[in-house]
């Protein structure tokens, strides 16, 4: 945990600060999605519907957008702002912009993204972010920050200088190896506008993809409260380390000096897909809005409802869930297929 000088005025708001828009990549045959198709397809169209209900624009990204939006209902398709592009995958939270502010004004950063580390094909993902600020679709300053891997899902901000991040992610050395810990938090200062970042070291989920992103372990829910996954019951490696980040999460303290609140959520039953192997599910992969919380659901109606409540209480605000098990078959969830844009950024919304 270190703390640093800041560049004047830029800040990376927390999540849900603001009115959002948020941006969906639907999947389509030529991903991975195929086999499952019509059941993934089920599962955007349940948090397009949602995002709707609270007014929320949605931006589309689809080989066939416009197609997408003529099959929802009139009054979801209100709310969609279509755009034809073709793409890797879905994950929108890692490849999507990253929206700051400096001098009141919002600044769309575009990262490198580089399939969490060399793993996946991103040439297409990785141009998103460009494409639909070159075409108007998103407004706002435009930053090229292609020279540096990060990824949404990677990074937490409580909107007052304070990152919470995984040291396992950012310092992967197929990301940005030629840096160490002490370049990288310079580069989230000059970046993102951090003072201080505070770094996990252990913790991290069987089947995880991303090399322990902190949006499926800890998130900071407010300046002072940190929300994050238990470790669960059964014995294992996956404990050990929930445990190990636990106890790291309780030596943090906030820039008052004081020790978070942290707030822990169940841990899902164990999933795995058809071979066997363990599926990454999180309750803390959840999407934070102005009015309402949606939160990711797999069919364990026990710990859905108590995780459910848990978050209610925290954010005080109304918990939507919605059946993510299909997503977590791809080893994400929600939090990993949105990313929230400032809704003033967005055109044509129609709303």
């Amino acid at each position: 945990m270190t703390t640093s000088e800041t560049i004047l005025h830029r800040i990376l708001p927390p999540e849900g600060a603001y009115a959002p828009a948020v941006l969906l990549a639907w999947p389509h045959a030529d991903t991975d999605w195929m086999p499952i198709l019509d059941r993934v397809d089920r599962c955007y169209r349940d948090i397009t519907e949602a995002l709707a209900s609270l007014e929320i624009p949605v931006l589309i990204v689809h080989p066939d957008a416009d197609e997408i939006r003529r099959s929802l209902p009139s009054d979801v398709a209100k709310s969609v702002v279509p755009f034809n592009f073709m793409t890797n995958d879905t994950w929108t939270r890692d490849y999507g912009q990253i929206t700051v502010k400096e001098n009141h004004k919002w600044i769309v950063c575009d990262f490198k993204f580089n399939g969490w580390g060399l793993k996946f094909a991103a040439d297409r993902d990785n141009l998103v972010t460009s494409a639909l600020h070159n075409a108007g679709i998103i407004g706002g300053g435009y930053e090229n920050q292609l020279g540096f891997v990060l990824e949404g899902g990677s990074i937490e901000s409580d909107g007052q200088g304070t990152i919470l991040t995984t040291s396992r992610c950012l310092l992967s050395p197929n990301r940005n190896g030629d840096l160490d810990r002490a370049a990288v938090e310079l580069a989230l200062v000059k970046k993102l506008g951090a003072k201080r970042v505070l770094w996990l070291d252990h913790g991290g989920l069987d089947g995880d993809d991303t090399d322990s992103h902190i949006d499926t372990l800890a998130r900071l829910a407010s300046a002072d409260t940190i929300v994050y996954t238990g470790a669960g019951e059964i014995k294992g490696s996956q404990r050990d380390g929930l445990l190990k980040m636990r106890a790291q999460l309780a030596t943090f303290t906030t820039d008052r000096g004081k020790p978070y609140t942290l707030v822990e959520l169940p841990l899902p039953r164990p999933m795995k897909d058809d071979n066997g192997d363990p599926l990454p599910a999180t309750y803390c992969n959840y999407l934070v809005t102005p009015s309402a919380i949606l939160m990711p659901t797999y069919n364990q109606s026990d710990l859905d409802t108590e995780a459910a409540q848990i978050l209610e209480r925290v954010y005080a605000r109304q918990v939507i869930g919605i059946d993510c098990s299909v997503l977590v078959e791809q080893h994400g969830s929600l939090h990993c297929a949105t990313m929230q844009i400032p809704r003033q950024l967005i055109n044509n919304t129609g709303i």
